[in-house]
């Protein structure tokens, strides 16, 4: 059996396209140029703080990076996916009615220490 190297770069690559991360959005949280994260995702091997940094922005186990394999990734598609699969309809509970009711009390919070705040200046 042949041993395939991993290439990290490439991991990085198809992580963060499964994770609908742009280049540009990845060079921006690392401080780097969009070409920068280009060459990255071209490099076999990446230097540890450089995988640390692109794994804590990902929320991903450094481990992926680099042992991230698209064999695997595939295995764990085909057995878990199937045409018979069951749809589950569960039901939103959220509730928009209580969310504008909060917003209105802190608008009016915010009008009233306005409003306290023009009587004093009016006052001096």
């Amino acid at each position: 059996m042949t041993e395939k190297t991993i290439h990290e770069g490439r991991n990085v690559k198809r992580i963060r396209e499964i994770l609908g991360i742009k280049q540009d959005a990845l060079a921006a949280e690392l401080g780097l140029s969009q070409q920068a994260v280009s060459a990255l995702e071209q490099r076999e091997a990446l230097d540890k703080d450089i995988i640390e940094k692109i794994s804590k922005i990902l929320r991903i186990p450094t481990e992926a990076i680099r042992s991230f394999s698209d064999e695997t990734a595939i295995n764990i598609i085909s057995n878990t996916f199937h045409d018979n699969a069951v749809n589950m309809n569960y039901q939103c509970t959220f509730n928009p009615f209580d969310k504008v009711v909060e917003l209105y009390e802190a608008l009016l919070k915010s009008e009233r220490e306005k409003n306290a705040l023009l009587e004093k200046m009016l006052s001096k």
